[in-house]
């Protein structure tokens, strides 16, 4: 399953059914439109609704909402379910009570193809996590196989991160960087001596 998208690329535009919990509704959403909105988007593809590890991942990035929502971030969750599973599993399921951002549903598993996670022998989708900034281009992509959950604390500080060196052209941020710490200015005087200049 090698990814056909590639992070750098620009990320697959989509229309898909949508379950919007916030109003209870279904609907389609368009990449182009949160694009067009300045959004930056993550999405955040699961295996199938009704499981075991999948609940505690939605809930996870429910509880960091609002964060991502203050970076002009939508997440999107998705899987090749319906929207109709996605209605009934958060009218079910206890840990999904706080779920408030959109289920999309790549019932046909066309967009999971294009991004290489797509289990042809079952019709499920890996877990996998994609950040889009508004540009439409792939800046992170992790995929996981089904039996390992995610840290929607580590897709948070990530953002941040690309947030800030798109901000800051030709900073980098170093291994675990969050708001307010030291930034990186690649260069080849620092070179053998990056301790040195985090210190600075």
């Amino acid at each position: 399953m090698s990814p056909m998208v590639r992070v750098g690329d620009r990320f697959p535009g989509f229309e898909l059914p949508t379950y919007f919990p916030a109003t209870g509704r279904d609907g389609v959403l368009k990449l182009q439109d949160l694009l067009d909105a300045g959004k930056w988007v993550v999405m955040v593809y699961y295996p199938a609704d009704f499981t075991f590890v999948c609940p505690t991942e939605l809930a996870d990035y429910g509880r960091l909402y609002e964060r991502f929502r203050e970076l002009g971030a939508e997440v999107v969750g998705v899987s090749t379910d319906t929207v109709f599973t996605h209605k009934a599993w958060l009218e079910t399921e206890k840990l999904l009570a706080g779920v408030r951002y959109p289920l999309a549903a790549d019932h046909t598993g066309e967009l999971a193809r294009q991004l290489g996670i797509y289990n042809e022998e079952d019709g499920t989708a890996l877990r996998g996590t994609f950040v889009i900034d508004p540009d439409g281009h792939l800046r992170a992509m992790e995929v996981t196989w089904y039996d390992v959950g995610r840290n929607a604390e580590e897709t948070l500080r990530q953002l941040e991160a690309f947030q800030y060196v798109r901000a800051h052209p030709g900073a980098a941020c170093p291994a675990g960087w969050k708001p307010g710490a030291k930034a990186l200015t690649p260069d080849i005087s620092i070179a053998g001596r990056v301790a040195e200049a985090l210190e600075s």
